[in-house]
């Protein structure tokens, strides 16, 4: 439970509020990771740094990285804060996956997938990864996405190192719902 905790706590600082314990991300999204514990401690956060490498290792959604010299960490993606991580546009595959709620879906078909308060919209490859993303705000819906015919008309796409899609908008053209339920 403490570990889910940290993992919780490094997203709110390391994607959206670094400010709110006195950090500040370089511009590829990077901080130090003895700053960041320190910082934590005097915000009445406690962690360890053998705690913190153990969040980023047993993460099944790899939401953090730690640079090769073992001295930084960033998010992987799903900042609300301006970064640039540094990844090239590349073709996606055929099909992508968006999870979502059903609350959403009357907003998405008006508008399309659009990216929030974050710097993407974020599709897996997996249909089952985009499943569990959507159950976090109760019954889940997946969305189909034409990410090559997007990508054809001239839409960029990232692929981030744990895997996950970037892009920063699915228009409704591309978008494959399921069937209305009555």
């Amino acid at each position: 439970m403490r570990l889910t905790k940290i993992s919780k706590f490094l997203s709110l600082i390391l994607r959206h509020r670094p400010e709110a314990i006195g950090l500040r991300l370089d511009q590829a999204g990077w901080v130090n990771i003895s700053e960041l514990i320190e910082r934590a401690y005097q915000s009445g956060v406690r962690m360890t740094s053998e705690q913190l490498r153990q969040v980023v290792a047993t993460s099944n959604k790899q939401r953090f990285s730690i640079s090769a010299d073992g001295t930084r960490i960033r998010a992987n993606q799903g900042h609300s804060t301006p970064v640039n991580l540094g990844l090239q546009a590349m073709v996606p595959p055929e099909m992508l996956y968006h999870g979502t709620s059903i609350r959403s879906l009357k907003a998405i078909r008006n508008e399309g997938i659009r990216r929030g308060g974050r710097n993407h919209v974020h599709l897996s490859q997996d249909e089952a990864m985009a499943r569990d993303v959507g159950r976090r705000h109760g019954p889940p819906v997946v969305l189909t996405i034409m990410a090559r015919e997007m990508a054809d008309a001239g839409f960029s796409f990232y692929r981030s190192v744990n895997g996950i899609w970037l892009t920063e908008w699915v228009p409704t053209i591309y978008i494959s719902f399921p069937p209305e339920r009555s």
